[in-house]
């Protein structure tokens, strides 16, 4: 099964786990968490995530994938962020992965977030929403434009084939 979006590569989540930072202990939130690589990826070092979907399919696909990779850590929401949010008390860390309704949502965890927000973006569009939302919460800390390359064979050589260039946006608590 393939989800519309597909997983989160892996150079992308190295660094927009970086800029989390997340620490042992930690309860982390993955906005429109797709496949769940992200949340399974982070379940290593937090003590617990917090999956939201609006998507039946990527739910049931990433309970899967959590339960075959053992993180027993991670709690499943199907619904909208914007819903589901605010029945969540504290977090330490946010990765948002899904752009629908980002300025509500980034508004309720600027709320909520003590350390970083991480917001992974493929189109401009999402891109200034992002920075604009962040700038306005007073949250905004930087963003990186990341553009993989992997290699593949040609004639007798290698060349490198680009993947979709990805914007993350970083924020947090007390940047204002």
């Amino acid at each position: 099964m393939r989800l519309k979006g597909g997983p989160t590569q892996d150079e992308v989540m190295a660094v927009s786990l970086a800029k989390l930072g997340i620490l042992p202990g930690d309860l982390v939130v993955d906005v429109g968490c797709g496949t769940g690589k992200v949340s399974i990826a982070a379940s290593r070092v937090a003590e617990r995530i917090y999956a939201i979907d609006r998507r039946s399919e990527a739910i049931a696909y990433a309970r899967a994938e959590a339960a075959a990779a053992g993180a027993g850590n991670i709690e499943f929401f199907e619904g909208d962020a914007v819903e589901v949010l605010p029945g969540i008390d504290h977090l330490d860390a946010a990765f948002v992965g899904g752009s629908r309704r980002l300025p509500e949502v980034l508004e309720i965890l600027a709320g909520k977030v003590q350390g970083r927000i991480v917001v992974n973006a493929v189109m401009v569009e999402t891109l200034h929403e992002a920075i604009a939302s962040m700038q306005r919460l007073g949250i905004f800390i930087e963003a990186l434009h990341l553009q993989v390359s992997r290699s593949a064979a040609i004639a007798d050589g290698v060349m490198f084939k680009p993947k979709n260039p990805i914007y993350v946006v970083v924020g947090g608590a007390g940047c204002s």
